[in-house]
């Protein structure tokens, strides 16, 4: 059986304006993984994604490079209790 994991990402650099949160929703679905993200007020995108962990981490490993159009500076990873409660991975306004 594989692991649930989910981890709560913070992508810091040119990463609003760029089709990253969509970017993100796009892997994360075909990953099939749930979860979300949105733009913070801060410039910066958060993603909370939950699944197998091998695809979480494939989801993590894609953020550092992010779209074409963004340049991303910093990814802070941080793990987060899983919780089950969706079904999609949604993009947040």
């Amino acid at each position: 059986m594989t692991t649930v994991t989910r981890v709560h990402a913070v992508v810091t650099g040119t990463v609003q304006g760029v089709g990253f949160r969509y970017w993100t929703a796009r892997k994360a679905d075909g990953l099939e993984l749930t979860g979300y993200a949105r733009n913070l007020f801060d410039g910066t995108v958060e993603v909370e994604a939950e699944g197998p962990a091998p695809a979480v981490d494939a989801l993590v490993a894609l953020l550092h490079s992010g779209p074409p159009s963004a340049t991303v500076t910093e990814v802070a990873i941080r793990p987060v209790v899983p919780h089950g409660d969706a079904e999609t991975f949604d993009i947040l306004h």
